[in-house]
């Protein structure tokens, strides 16, 4: 598995991620860890999880059952990790939002409060005395940005967090918590972005996901990483047009790109899920994480993992 720098830290992590959102949950304890383990065998060592996994699986789920998991299952291997976990996506009433399948409006956001109090209750779960990368989840856009940023400040100095990243997040936020971060000397400048990016573009203003001007904004800044979520778009390679998230990137080139996908799976003799895995990695600033509910769900993905694209291939896959 390649390895890659985050941002520009000098830290290097497996280009893979292995997402662990339903792990103790929907995926018990024995399949994590059989997953957990082949990753680490096979070179992989960032680990990405959230506060919030997993509340929506069942009616008793109110997050933090994954962090849980995975402080029992990494006892002896937190150094071999590279940990990131994230805050600001916790409910303030999961009644309501387990009745409405939606966690919006009922975010906890990122205020200095809820950093101080999930930082360590997030440490506590994960029994470790650091995380390596501290996400805020999602974009709160009522609590000012500088209360938010002082605060990730004030626990990085603290030595609970070594690195601060940023998720669902829009382009011009972005730019705007720099501007901050470097006016006011925080160290809370994102060293990663993480946003639902893959090989199909996105219908323009879509929300959560890396447009165009994201990348742009990320190929001209080049000191944050970007971590892409939903890499292969829950099955939409392999013929899942039925699901919602297929409408976000039906865009005027999708029957294009995926003809040109079909082309080289078939001549590589591997799945397009696999090459879409693949050509994301042609780029040293992205790493996609992977989500696998199932073994075989992982199983799936192994192949993508030291998956080679020749020159044509990425011609024909275009940019």
């Amino acid at each position: 598995m390649k390895r890659v720098e985050l941002g520009r830290t000098g830290q290097t992590v497996s280009q893979i991620s292995l997402g662990c959102m339903l792990m103790g949950t929907s995926t018990d304890e024995q399949t994590s860890e059989r997953i957990l383990n082949s990753y680490l065998e096979a070179g992989g060592d960032f680990l990405d999880t959230a506060d919030c996994y997993a509340w929506w699986t069942s009616p008793e789920s109110t997050g933090g059952e994954s962090e849980k998991l995975l402080g029992r299952l990494l006892k002896g291997k937190r150094d071999k990790v590279f940990l990131a976990t994230k805050v600001s996506a916790l409910l303030t009433d999961y009644a309501a939002a387990h009745a409405s399948g939606k966690g919006e409006p009922y975010y906890e956001g990122a205020s200095a409060k809820v950093i101080r109090r999930g930082i360590d209750a997030s440490l506590r779960r994960l029994d470790t005395d650091h995380i390596d990368l501290y996400y805020i989840h999602v974009d709160d856009m009522v609590t000012p940005l500088e209360e938010t940023l002082e605060a990730l400040d004030e626990i990085v100095r603290a030595g609970k967090v070594r690195y601060i990243g940023w998720s669902n997040v829009w382009t011009w936020r972005l730019e705007r918590i720099h501007a901050l971060t470097r006016q006011n000397g925080w160290r809370s400048a994102p060293v990663a972005v993480q946003q639902q990016h893959s090989y199909l573009r996105p219908v323009a203003g879509t929300r959560n996901v890396a447009g165009q001007d994201m990348l742009d904004y990320l190929a001209a800044t080049d000191d944050i990483s970007l971590a892409a979520y939903s890499p292969i778009l829950g099955g939409v390679y392999e013929g899942r047009v039925d699901k919602p998230i297929w409408k976000q990137y039906a865009g005027p080139d999708a029957e294009i790109r995926l003809a040109g996908l079909e082309t080289v799976a078939v001549e590589l003799g591997v799945t397009k899920s696999q090459v879409v895995l693949a050509w994301l990695q042609q780029s040293e600033r992205t790493i996609p994480i992977i989500g696998p509910r199932t073994w075989e769900h992982y199983e799936d993905y192994v192949p993508a993992f030291d998956l080679k694209l020749e020159p044509h291939h990425v011609k024909l896959l275009g940019q």
